[in-house]
């Protein structure tokens, strides 16, 4: 059986990763407390009338007995069934916006905790969830088509035979991406933003590329990012990491960032099967 744990604060995106597995095929069951977890795929596994081979269920701040997660993680895994705990997560603000826009009432609040409190402590509340993820996504940024389409090809399509590398661009004055495994800092090199015919191009663009390509600091970077990742990329496989984000930045995420996620991508597809490649801030990704 393999079983898929969705968590995340609200408003993050759990109903939308919900939809798209259910369109995969899984049997989605949403707000389970986690001590009845072990008993639902008992009757699953027992029904002699089920053939039920994939499951989805929603753990959230709502759940009861989020202190038994990690115990009860290790057990599921013990009994030989394969599970994936997907965690989704945004910056607070845009949270706070999506939920008041819902018009629902956010679980944690109360007439002495306000909407921005509350999704401040629920946090706190699933960090025993968040912890154990095998995968997060930061989906501050991303539409629902995109957030569905990142569950597909990095969940879905994966066998979890070889390890899933994403490399996402960003720039650190929109604020560092909250689903990141690795952060390289870009900012210490040439900056095409101070050449006027660069300026309102990005680091696909062929004029940007071969600009950067002669720069010696831009190649020194580029073969010191792409040694460490390859000699720690087998040590958290080793250790049963199946997805791993990489993140790099430069001020605004559209000349250097955009241009080195782009060379480690080609550079580790050739290498690993299930490699992508998003940039944060541009509108087209």
């Amino acid at each position: 059986m393999k079983l898929i744990i969705v968590s995340g604060r609200s408003g993050s995106g759990k109903s939308t990763a919900l939809r798209t597995l259910e369109d995969a095929g899984y049997h989605c069951v949403d707000n389970l407390p986690v001590g009845l977890l072990t008993e639902l795929l008992q009757r699953y596994a027992a029904a002699s009338h089920s053939d039920i081979s994939k499951v989805a269920v929603c753990i959230d701040a709502r759940s009861a007995g989020l202190d038994e997660f990690p115990e009860l993680l290790l057990r599921l895994r013990e009994q030989g069934i394969d599970t994936q705990v997907l965690y989704l997560d945004a910056l607070s603000p845009t949270l706070v916006k999506r939920f008041s826009e819902t018009r629902r009432r956010h679980p944690l609040t109360s007439g002495a905790v306000d909407l921005r409190e509350a999704i401040d402590r629920e946090a706190a509340v699933l960090a025993s969830v968040a912890d154990l993820a095998s995968l997060t996504i930061d989906t501050t940024k991303i539409s629902s088509k995109n957030l569905s389409e990142q569950i597909v090809n990095r969940m879905l399509e994966n066998d979890g035979a070889s390890v899933s590398l994403l490399f996402r661009s960003f720039g650190f004055k929109h604020g560092i991406p909250v689903d990141t495994d690795f952060v390289f800092d870009l900012r210490c090199l040439p900056n095409p933003h101070w050449h006027p015919g660069l300026r309102p191009l990005s680091g696909l663009h062929e004029e940007v590329v071969g600009f950067l390509q002669t720069k010696p600091l831009v190649n020194e970077m580029f073969d010191d990012i792409a040694g460490l990742l390859e000699r720690w990329i087998p040590r958290f496989a080793d250790n049963d990491r199946v997805y791993l984000t990489v993140g790099i930045g430069c001020t605004g995420g559209q000349h250097r960032s955009v241009y080195m996620a782009e060379r480690l991508g080609k550079h580790f597809a050739a290498q690993l099967e299930h490699v992508l490649v998003r940039h944060r801030e541009l509108a087209t990704q």
